[in-house]
């Protein structure tokens, strides 16, 4: 099968070779996430380390820690911190913990990393970084933790948010 010639080219509608077209993407590769209030995010695939799945008893709440964290997750052997993203960026609305899993998106600078609870993953998007606008009417609680935004729709007000991973991890909020 694989050495039959017709497998690798296809014939086309003149009876000649059928060659796919391979688009190169444009922009770069970003992960696409809502948290709970809907705001919908994204992060350069180039600062995650991983995305997770866990359920919810894989994630151990700690005493007298940031009400913005969770817990931690014991990631492969190394114990990571898990915060609310939502909550961290000033949401009200806190990530839901009563379900079976809870998507979490490691992110890593240097030896950092953190495990940031969304409510649900899009996917994988390349994204044209030329696009990218400054953010605008965003809350002060979010503003230092956003690279810009894309106008998905201007009319209904639907935004996707470049985040700053770094920003977020080296963020003073989480001595508090």
């Amino acid at each position: 099968m694989v050495g039959n010639p017709d497998f690798l080219t296809g014939k086309g509608e003149d009876g000649g070779p059928e060659f796919q077209e391979l688009e190169s993407p444009e922009g770069e590769l970003h992960l696409r996430f809502y948290v709970p209030s809907g705001n919908e995010f994204a992060l350069p695939a180039t600062g995650i380390r991983e995305v997770l799945e866990p359920s919810p008893n894989q994630i151990t709440a700690i005493p007298n820690a940031s009400p913005l964290l969770l817990g931690t997750l014991n990631m492969r052997g190394r114990v990571i911190w898990v915060s609310d993203l939502g909550q961290f960026l000033g949401d009200t609305i806190a990530v839901n913990t009563d379900r079976t899993e809870i998507p979490v998106i490691a992110i890593e600078d240097q030896d950092t990393m953190l495990g940031l609870a969304v409510d649900r993953i899009v996917d994988m998007d390349w994204l044209d970084i030329d696009q990218l606008q400054m953010a605008s009417n965003v809350p002060d609680t979010m503003a230092p933790f956003l690279r810009g935004e894309w106008v998905l729709d201007q009319e209904q007000g639907k935004f996707l948010r470049l985040l700053d991973q770094v920003a977020i991890l080296r963020s003073a909020r989480w001595a508090t």
